[in-house]
């Protein structure tokens, strides 16, 4: 499977790349979070798009982690715009089960392999390689994942294969929602010009 699909969006946001600067992954949480230890629910709405109601359902639910004192940490932003940019394209208790392999309960630390943001960086950094390349292919993204996770240590043994493996699927699924929206695009420029 060959791809080369571009994306002009932060995964997982509403904003665009060019006017933040061209950032993404850890660096752009930590501009989020440079003057400040949490947001509240007003800017993730602004940076993701999610309304309220649809976050308070996730939390509800067990997929997000409650805010603390109405405020949400990098980790926990990162964790939900890893469920934003994968909703388009998955069932919602997939994504759940899948950050689950990855991290266990949503409410317990201990049990993580890797924390959200880092996890989140790994996901942006990956992308953003993958769409220098002119081809875009599986091996080429298991290469990139093998590259760009060099430096994780694992807490945990078998840790480093349940991360490359739920870094395949999320790099994939989120692949395929950009090939669908571009498909989506084609689609509605083809009959509005009918």
């Amino acid at each position: 499977m060959n791809l080369q699909i571009k994306e002009d969006y932060i995964p997982g946001t509403q904003l665009l790349r060019e006017k933040m600067g061209g950032i993404t992954g850890l660096e752009f949480l930590s501009k989020i979070f440079f003057i400040t230890d949490g947001v509240m629910l007003t800017q993730i709405r602004e940076i993701s798009g999610i309304d309220g109601s649809t976050l308070q359902n996730w939390t509800k639910r067990g997929w997000v982690e409650n805010s603390k004192l109405k405020k949400y940490n990098i980790n926990q932003v990162a964790h939900i715009l890893i469920i934003n940019m994968l909703r388009s394209c998955m069932q919602l208790d997939k994504i759940s089960s899948l950050i689950q392999y990855i991290n266990g309960s949503v409410n317990d630390r201990d049990d993580d392999i890797i924390e959200d943001s880092v996890l989140y960086d790994y996901i942006c950094r990956i992308l953003d390689k993958l769409m220098t390349y002119d081809v875009c292919s599986i091996g080429s993204i298991r290469n990139t994942i093998d590259e760009v996770t060099s430096d994780y240590t694992e807490s945990i043994a078998g840790s480093r294969v349940r991360l490359t493996n739920a870094l395949e699927i999320i790099v994939v699924a989120y692949y395929a929602s950009l090939i669908k929206k571009h498909s989506d695009s084609l689609l509605e420029n083809l009959f509005g010009r009918a």
